[in-house]
């Protein structure tokens, strides 16, 4: 299995044996594509799923430092912590396979906490507003995170790629 996260249609694309089986809007980094530590950007290239958080977690589950709080996302919770960066549901946790593009020292996509995770319905999709994360909807998540597993490959780019 292949993930494919385009950039430029702000959608990640789900491939089995070559076949594109289903597609699911995204929403990227607002600061555009980069690999530096701290610059709020999705990082490009060939990852992996690295880690699995919240299989059991419902609808709406608030993670911090990934981890369940107990809360589920409300208007009212949001109201309460407008500063929060909600991650919602499930969580995905990415690392990079290319020393020096997205493995390793500044540019470490494990070490930027860079995640595919739900976010509350009230946020865009198809629009670039993380902070270097891949946001979807939480009944999306959970239908990639139920597909997936731990070692899944994920590729993310600019365009959709040519045909070599």
């Amino acid at each position: 299995m292949l993930l494919r996260i385009i950039i430029a249609s702000q959608c990640l694309q789900v491939f089995k044996d070559g076949q594109c089986l289903s597609e699911y809007p995204v929403s990227t980094g607002l600061k555009g594509v980069g690999q530096l530590q701290g610059s709020g950007q999705t990082p490009l290239g060939k990852h992996r799923i690295r880690i699995k958080i919240g299989g059991d977690a419902p609808m709406g589950a608030v993670f911090v430092g990934r981890r369940q709080t107990g809360e589920i996302y409300t208007p009212a919770l949001a109201a309460t912590h407008p500063q929060r960066d909600w991650i919602l549901t499930r969580i995905l946790w990415l690392t990079g396979c290319e020393r020096g593009l997205n493995r390793g020292g500044q540019v470490d996509t494990l070490r930027r906490y860079i995640y595919i995770h739900g976010t509350p319905d009230t946020e865009p999709m198809r629009i670039p507003r993380s902070h270097g994360c891949i946001r979807m909807r939480n009944q999306d998540i959970i239908k990639l995170f139920n597909q997936v597993e731990k070692g899944c490959c994920v590729e993310i780019c600019r365009d959709i790629p040519h045909e070599r």
